[in-house]
């Protein structure tokens, strides 16, 4: 990431920016004073084809030439107005993140009227009212989908929203609050505190065990006091820590991939996952609404 963010592509934009526009102007006044000449006296540069077709030594004609010159006036103009010479931000003050939250505040005001009617009823009223869910769902489909699929069963990596497996609460204030403000989940490597190669595949094996997967016994048994050093965050039985955003280990339902090498290779090297914050895109109705779709996709049967 540091090619992106040191200090030569700035001054590297701004160096082709100028030399573009200068070059332009040296190259028109160049050619000014060159005066065209002609071999033959005849206004051609001597070249012919097909027998008669002579090529003339005219100049550029006065529009186009007007045309150039305007245009290196105005660039000039805009390179003073806006943010066009690496980091210089422009007299203007514009930018693309705030033309970006200015069109999205004017948006979110056209749709204000539309939300305002949801924001007093309660999640649960919410999630049987059908103009709500059809809003909620195409929130979802635009915004969120692209993570969790568009049938919110997610993927590895990322959580399915369909069933009761929450990571941090599925309670609609939680899911509210993972929506609002974003998550980033931590699991630091642990080879280190587990101890070496061998003790890691038998924790591995132990992790197994507590969701009844296919394991290696003898492996699992040793592994059993190994997990000491998972237990902080996961719970002595598996069981995880919402609070903290630990997994369930015993419920064999695995975020970053099932058996014993994918285990394996998270304690070996960790994991590090983020959700991004809504708040600066949605309003809060609108995440109001967005969290009764989502708090729905698992208690449809409580729906039914």
């Amino acid at each position: 990431m540091s090619d992106f963010t040191s200090s030569f592509w700035p001054i590297f934009i701004t160096v082709i920016s100028l030399a573009g526009v200068f070059g332009c102007a040296l190259l028109l006044w160049v050619t000014s004073k060159i005066k065209a000449s002609s071999p033959n006296g005849d206004n051609t540069n001597g070249h012919v084809w097909d027998e008669n077709l002579r090529e003339m030594n005219n100049p550029l004609p006065r529009w186009w030439v007007w045309m150039f010159i305007i245009t290196i006036v105005f660039s000039l103009f805009y390179f003073l107005a806006y943010p066009a010479l690496g980091g210089y931000t422009g007299k203007l003050g514009w930018s693309q993140v705030g033309q970006y939250e200015q069109e999205m505040a004017a948006a979110n005001a056209k749709v204000a009227p539309i939300y305002a009617k949801f924001a007093a009823m309660p999640i649960e009223e919410l999630a049987t009212n059908k103009e709500a869910q059809a809003i909620g769902e195409r929130l979802f489909m635009n915004n969120c989908a692209l993570c969790h699929g568009s049938d919110a069963h997610g993927s590895k990596g990322f959580p399915n929203l369909t069933d009761n497996d929450w990571i941090h609460g599925g309670s609609a204030e939680k899911i509210n609050e993972t929506i609002t403000n974003g998550r980033i989940g931590m699991m630091p490597p642990m080879a280190a505190a587990v101890g070496n190669e061998e003790d890691v595949k038998n924790v591995a094996n132990y992790v197994l065990s507590l969701s009844s997967s296919k394991h290696d016994t003898a492996r699992a048994a040793l592994g059993k006091e190994k997990f000491a050093a998972c237990a902080a965050c996961h719970g002595a039985d598996g069981t995880g820590n919402q609070a903290v955003g630990a997994l369930n280990l015993s419920d064999n339902i695995w975020l970053h991939g099932a058996g014993e090498e994918a285990i394996i290779k998270r304690i070996n090297l960790g994991v590090t996952n983020q959700m991004p914050a809504q708040s600066t895109k949605f309003s809060p109705e609108q995440i109001h609404v967005l969290t009764a779709y989502v708090w729905s996709l698992s208690n449809n049967a409580s729906q039914q």
